[in-house]
């Protein structure tokens, strides 16, 4: 049996956060617009509603985090929540896909969540990825008013609802305290099977249930971030076992960079590892870099990049 694998994309992090306050945040308008007209694939922002002060969980993996890591910012930091920002950038930019690398779904009423979510699509012309995780900090479910010990549960539910109020009209549903019959809740998503759902995790059995009945991709969390290409079979395994095809599955991983002696980029041998990882699954390619913060210069950064990635994959 053959699949159809995802074309391979290029991504960058807008960067939705400050560790202080950023004064104004236009920047990230002139960002996404650069990554517009230079080729890229896809913008990721992330999500905190609030912060907490024991940010050293975020390196515990026994509470979610990935071992070692450091949180970008302090309890203090300022954080754009990312579906009002994307909103923005979506009447900025024309072709960029945008996606949340994670939005912590749960901590939104589901009902509205698949409204405001099939907004964002419809309006963008479909180009909206969501992805999706529990966190690690159990302040944000606490300050929500939400079981933090549930919290993989009440993820669970929120894809549930998201998935039938996008996929049936008119909708039905009941379970974990939420009954509705016969309600209609439109525009629907572009997508005849709503906007794409990438699921973020370790693969633990509980994630793999997860991505086997929703996964559109997987943003790989924790240990399985290090090498992501041994988890794609297993990712494969779940959905095939759901009943559902694998064609077009999408892996995010490290774009690996290697720099010159001075320092700057180089971009032949930074795509000299990309053939291989095309191979063992990887689709997504999230590239840190130092873009500059000029417009037109990040243009002239980003665009010889995109031109060697294209080539790299084709």
């Amino acid at each position: 049996m053959t699949t159809s694998r995802a074309t391979p994309a290029l991504s960058l992090l807008l960067r939705n956060f400050s560790a202080t306050e950023a004064g104004t945040w236009g920047h990230l308008m002139d960002f996404a617009m650069a990554a517009d007209e230079a080729g890229i694939d896809r913008l990721a922002v992330s999500d905190h509603v609030v912060l907490g002060e024991d940010l050293e969980a975020y390196g515990r993996p026994g509470t979610g985090g990935t071992e070692g890591a450091k949180q970008p910012t302090g309890p203090d930091g300022h954080w754009l929540e990312p579906l009002t920002l994307l909103s923005a950038v979506a009447g900025a930019t024309s072709r960029v896909r945008l996606h949340t690398a994670i939005l912590l779904a749960a901590l939104r009423r589901p009902t509205v969540l698949a409204k405001q979510l099939a907004t964002l699509d419809v309006i963008s012309g479909g180009r909206i990825d969501i992805g999706v995780g529990v966190g690690w900090q159990k302040e944000e479910y606490v300050a929500c008013g939400l079981d933090y010990h549930r919290r993989g549960r009440l993820l669970d539910h929120t894809l549930e609802v998201l998935h039938t109020l996008w996929t049936d009209e008119p909708a039905t549903y009941s379970g974990h305290g939420l009954e509705f019959e016969n309600i209609h809740c439109n525009p629907k998503p572009l997508s005849p099977n709503g906007v794409p759902l990438w699921v973020s995790g370790t693969l633990n059995d509980r994630v793999l249930e997860r991505m086997g009945r929703f996964g559109s991709g997987w943003i790989p969390w924790g240990a399985d971030a290090a090498d992501p290409t041994v988890g794609v079979a297993r990712c494969y395994e779940a959905i095939e076992a759901a009943g559902r095809s694998i064609d077009g599955f999408e892996v995010a991983g490290l774009l690996p960079t290697a720099t010159n002696d001075d320092g700057s980029l180089n971009i032949d041998a930074t795509m000299d590892a990309v053939p291989a990882l095309v191979e063992a699954g990887i689709t997504d390619f999230r590239a840190y870099l130092p873009v500059p913060e000029d417009r037109n210069e990040a243009v002239d950064f980003l665009t010889p990049l995109t031109t060697a990635f294209r080539s790299a994959t084709s």
